[in-house]
């Protein structure tokens, strides 16, 4: 792979203006391989986040090693978080890669700190660690060693079949902490996929992830998330993507419908108007002025219809809207599952990847 701007300090020609100005700032990179992606190497000052306490996530501590993501799912949270850059929360966080290139470095030293409790920690609340960047940046193997070696289980939600490059590194981590691992996969339907999540693998490409991830001794959960308004809620869909979930060998799914947050529904509803005009006056309906979730019948609706689908097919599993609180007087992650050494682990519920 050819990689333009390898000397510290140059900046390429493509770089966005300002981003000079990033603290910790490296250079900006292209490669013919990610055509019209530029990625921002930036030296961290912190690898840990600390989830303020008033939030409703399910879990305290998180570890994103990338800021933005190519899988340019339109319907991505996270969107807004690029206008903290000043980047925009459309074609820019598709485009515009941060990578915390120390972040493994910088991890370590902070899990070594005689104040850190082992709190489990969440990978891919916010963007996805295997999105493709990662097979060149390679930033996962050490964050897992980071982990493992300090004895702090850790969980991980992902896209992306990257996964399974470090699986006998997870297997291997699984012996001295506890790790979970969740596959998300929202559309079924290759070219609903293509169109509305065009750099995610495919669905069939992500069950082959666990599978292999299943096979390695994993029990892994699914997170068949979001759920499509009239795109992806029919009981045909939803009865074929359990099935197939089951087939793939996983144990759990936890489901939900569409969020809509400010940045993502600007862009989503761009991609409606631009693919589906058909549909937009039914989202408008759904998602009103600034609301961003669902209203609460469409989601006793959605859930009705999912329970007995998740029966049928022999799967454990909730909706996004009942996972176990969080307590107040411990630094966790709520949901509670089985890791592949039987053990019972805290990892995220309704993870931030959506």
């Amino acid at each position: 792979m050819r990689w333009q701007g390898q000397q510290l300090g140059s900046t390429d020609a493509a770089a966005l203006p300002g981003l000079e100005h990033l603290s910790g700032f490296v250079q900006s990179v292209t490669t013919p391989e990610f055509a019209g992606t530029t990625f921002h190497e930036v030296l961290c000052k912190s690898a840990l986040n600390r989830v303020p306490g008033a939030s409703a996530m399910p879990f305290d501590w998180t570890v994103n090693p990338y800021r933005g993501c190519t899988h340019a799912c339109s319907y991505c949270f996270a969107r807004a978080t690029h206008e903290y850059l000043e980047l925009d929360a459309g074609r820019d966080f598709d485009s515009q890669i941060v990578v915390k290139v120390n972040v493994a470095e910088v991890l370590r030293r902070e899990l070594a700190r005689g104040t850190w409790q082992h709190d489990p920690v969440m990978l891919g609340t916010n963007t996805d660690p295997y999105q493709r960047a990662e097979g060149r940046y390679r930033l996962m193997p050490g964050i897992v060693s980071a982990l493992t070696d300090s004895g702090t289980p850790f969980s991980i939600l992902t896209k992306g079949t990257l996964l399974r490059r470090d699986l006998p590194l997870l297997a291997e981590a699984s012996a001295s902490v506890d790790v979970s691992i969740a596959m998300s996969i929202a559309v079924f339907d290759d070219p609903l996929q293509n169109a509305i999540e065009p750099g995610t693998p495919t669905a069939s490409a992500r069950l082959q992830t666990v599978r292999a991830a299943t096979d390695a001794g994993f029990r892994v959960t699914v997170f068949l998330m979001p759920i499509l308004p009239h795109l992806t809620d029919s009981v045909p869909a939803i009865d074929d993507a359990l099935r197939r979930i089951k087939d793939a060998g996983a144990v759990r799914v936890v489901y939900g419908a569409l969020h809509l947050r400010p940045g993502a529904k600007q862009w989503f509803l761009r991609w409606l108007e631009r693919d589906r005009p058909d549909l937009v006056s039914s989202y408008r309906g759904l998602y009103p002025g600034v609301s961003a979730t669902a209203p609460k019948a469409y989601r006793s609706w959605l859930a009705k219809r999912v329970r007995p689908l998740l029966r049928a097919h022999g799967l454990d599993g909730h909706d996004e809207d009942s996972p176990p609180h969080r307590n107040p007087g411990r630094a966790t992650a709520a949901t509670v599952v089985t890791t592949s050494r039987g053990r019972t682990a805290r990892s995220a519920g309704a993870a931030m990847l959506f």
